[in-house]
Formats: C-alpha cells, structure tokens, sequence
C-alpha cells in the first residue's frame, strides 16, 4: 500500500453530507480495516508480498465482510478491525479469481451497520459517486465515474465492464464505492496513473462491479468457490504494447515458466493472431478448462518459435483458505 498523508483525505476533496441525500456517517460504520499475513512459500508472496493490508465492507450481522482479492490470496492469518477500533481475527472464505472479489468472516462480533448491495448497471460516465475507506469521513472521496468499459488486467483477468472514477482515492484496496443512495455498487481494485475524461485529474480507481457478487456470494460464502470448471491458466504477466503483447513476467513455478521467457513477443494463440490483451484472454479460455495444452507461436529476440505450455487449475496452485 502506499503511504497515506496525514489526517486522511484532504479537506477539499472530502465527501460532504450536505450534498448527499443518506446518511454518510451511519454508512461508513459498515466500512473495515483489514490485515492478513501470508506464508513466505505460497505461490502469490513474491509478487504480492507476505504482509497485506486494505479494506473491507460488512455485508451482515455476523461478519461476513467483502473485499478485493489480493488482499486475502493465499492467508493463513487474517484480522479486521471495526469503524470503533475493535480487533477481531478473520477466517478466509474464498478468493474468487474470475470476478477478484475475496471474502471473509470475522470471528468476533463486529459492530457497525451492514451496507446494502446496490448495482452498477445503472450508473453512467459523469454520475457523482463516493469512494471510501475505513476512518470514517476522512477516508471518503466524492469522485465521478469517467468511464464504464472493458479491463483486461496483465495478470491473466478480464471484466467485461469495470468502473473507473477520478480523483484517485489513495488507499484503495478493498474500499466501497457507494452510489447516490449510498448503496455499495462496486470494491476498489486499482489505482491508476490514466483515467478518461476530458479535464479529469490524471489518477483515478478501478472499482470491480457488486453485480458481479451477487450470482456467487451464496456459493463463496458456502463452499468458498463457485462450481464448474475452472479456466486454464498460465502463470504469466502479459503487457499490452502498441505493437504487440509482451510476456512481462512469470510466476516462479508456475507452468508458463517452464517454456516462456520474459521479453517473449505473443503472436498467435492455436493459430489465431493476438493483439489485443483481452482477446488473448478469451481464445485462451475457449480452448477448454484447466489442464488443457495451449499452442502458442512466439517470437523469441530474432526467432519465431512454435511452443505448448500445459495449463493448470490456479487453485491447485496457490494456497487455500483455512476454514475454522
């Protein structure tokens, strides 16, 4: 996380209760604070660290809190902390990769007032909304929505239709973007140095839309993933240039490692071109589920090279949730 400026939010981009028909202060009880420790040998600590630290938002009476994903991949160890400052350990239920929506359930009582689940099916590109995170009115930015697109993410994720907002919210993570009924509509996910809008500031988020949750909370919160099969995955970080896609990164161990290098130059995929990020990520999803081998033709410094790397199942992978 980056380090916040004292006092919280500044003054001047705070939300403002007089220009918002709920109340704030009520709203934001259902805001917390979260921590989790991850073991050094799990699959996710080298890219994402062993000490994480975001946001949270109560969905119930007995402490099922919502949140973004990366802050509870892989955690042993998990504790939330409540708008009065009450600490509570937390167990992990489920991590769900399509959406990147995580889920836990403290295991102390939690006071503050559940948020209600809204959607963001009807918002539009100039709609005020209030992005917010644990600390009451400090923490909430009043924002608008710039944009309502695709995101394709380099590591192997594709929302069909992300929120973007501006300004920037400074601690993103897990934090509730709120519609004008103060409804929850979205998680932080991002923070990013680009955001659309003609004279916007040039930070803003990406929020992952609720409606997304809905289909699957009763699944994640029962079961701690959603049934079906799971899509193959390679382990890789893949940029989009203007030119081409780019192999950014590798998981250490993970099965594009074995064959794929950094620097390796994407350009066709079962003897389709690829571009574009998110067209990569839907020819690669058609081919089959988890397990299935992906052919893929790369470009290697001065070489063109025919390759196969066997997808796996990410959840076999990477550590799972342990359940009291």
């Amino acid at each position: 996380m980056r380090e916040l400026p004292d006092g919280g939010i500044p003054p001047e981009r705070r939300a403002r209760q007089t220009d918002l028909g709920y109340d704030l202060v009520r709203t934001l009880t259902g805001l917390v604070s979260l921590r989790t420790r991850i073991p050094e040998d799990a699959f996710t600590a080298s890219m994402l660290g062993t000490d994480r630290a975001g946001h949270g938002v109560l969905l119930d009476g007995d402490g099922l809190v919502l949140t973004i994903g990366y802050l509870v991949a892989e955690a042993e160890q998990a504790w939330i902390v409540d708008h009065r400052g009450q600490a509570v350990t937390a167990e992990v239920l489920a991590y769900d990769y399509t959406t990147g929506f995580g889920l836990l359930r403290a295991l102390g009582r939690l006071s503050g007032s559940p948020l209600t689940l809204g959607s963001a099916a009807a918002l539009t590109e100039g709609d005020t909304v209030v992005m917010a995170g644990a600390g009451g009115r400090d923490w909430a930015v009043t924002a608008e929505v710039t944009a309502l697109t695709e995101f394709a993410g380099y590591w192997e994720y594709l929302l069909e239709r992300a929120i973007f907002t501006a300004p920037a919210h400074p601690d993103w993570g897990g934090a509730a973007l709120l519609d004008a009924q103060g409804s929850l509509c979205g998680i932080g996910s991002l923070y990013l140095e680009n955001v659309a809008g003609e004279g916007l500031p040039r930070e803003g988020n990406m929020s992952v839309p609720v409606d997304l949750l809905r289909p699957i909370l009763d699944d994640l919160s029962r079961y701690g993933q959603v049934p079906g099969p799971a899509r193959p995955w390679l382990g890789v970080f893949v940029a989009q240039t203007p030119e081409a896609l780019v192999i950014g990164g590798l998981y250490p161990g993970g099965p594009g490692a074995a064959v794929l290098r950094e620097g390796d130059v994407l350009l066709e995929l079962a003897g389709t071109p690829v571009r574009e990020l998110p067209t990569f990520y839907r020819q690669l999803w058609a081919l089959g589920e988890a397990g299935v081998e992906v052919p893929l033709r790369i470009r290697r410094d001065r070489r063109v090279l025919e390759v196969r790397v066997r997808s796996i199942d990410r959840r076999a992978a990477w550590k799972k949730p342990q359940v009291h």
